[in-house]
């Protein structure tokens, strides 16, 4: 047999069928995820799809990365030449989904700072935040900063952001900030 692709090459520690491409796959053949320890953790369950293609899911409860083997019911086995497969968690949210905060219209707000581990980047994908405010992505957090020019009167904005890790996975949470502004014009006592 040989191996020459697979789909996904990323998946989390949850159990994931990955797709196999290859050739002289026999039904159904053994296949096992080997990490740079030398374990080996053979697939939870394999579905032979044809003699290039054959559908294996993965529990991998440790993060890196693995060379995949197959081994046919004739004996005759490969392993791939590289490690094909990733392990690796989605970025995890620290800061919890909801309010930033209510902050006055016409001040600067202190820093924001919005934290999600293993993330290496953040952006904005829905929604959006005050005009006058920046933001500014970081590793394992973003901020937001600055003065709201956008409102006079209060308003809410509602925004999503979406954190990114080194291996292109991605996790979102939704977030909103209020903008209130003092009484003006009422009458004094004399």
């Amino acid at each position: 047999p040989t191996i020459s692709s697979i789909s996904p090459t990323v998946i989390t520690n949850a159990a994931t069928a990955v797709t196999i491409t290859g050739t002289n796959f026999i039904s159904v053949p053994q296949v096992e995820a080997i990490n740079s320890t030398g374990a080996i953790t053979p697939a939870d369950s394999i579905t032979y799809t044809s003699a290039t293609q054959v559908v294996a899911t993965f529990t991998l409860p440790t993060d890196g990365t693995y060379f995949l083997r197959i081994e046919n019911n004739d004996g005759n086995a490969v392993r791939s030449s590289t490690a094909l497969l990733t392990v690796s968690d989605a970025p995890a949210w620290v800061t919890s989904a909801g309010s930033v905060g209510s902050f006055a219209g016409a001040s600067a707000i202190a820093t924001q700072t919005l934290t999600c581990t293993d993330a290496t980047s953040f952006a904005i994908t829905s929604g959006a935040i005050a005009t006058g405010l920046t933001f500014t992505t970081g590793v394992g957090s973003c901020t937001i900063t600055g003065t709201q020019t956008q409102y006079t009167a209060a308003a809410t904005n509602n925004f999503t952001i979406t954190a990114t890790d080194a291996q292109g996975q991605t996790s979102d949470r939704a977030f909103s900030m209020s903008w209130t502004f003092g009484a003006s014009g009422s009458g004094g006592f004399n």
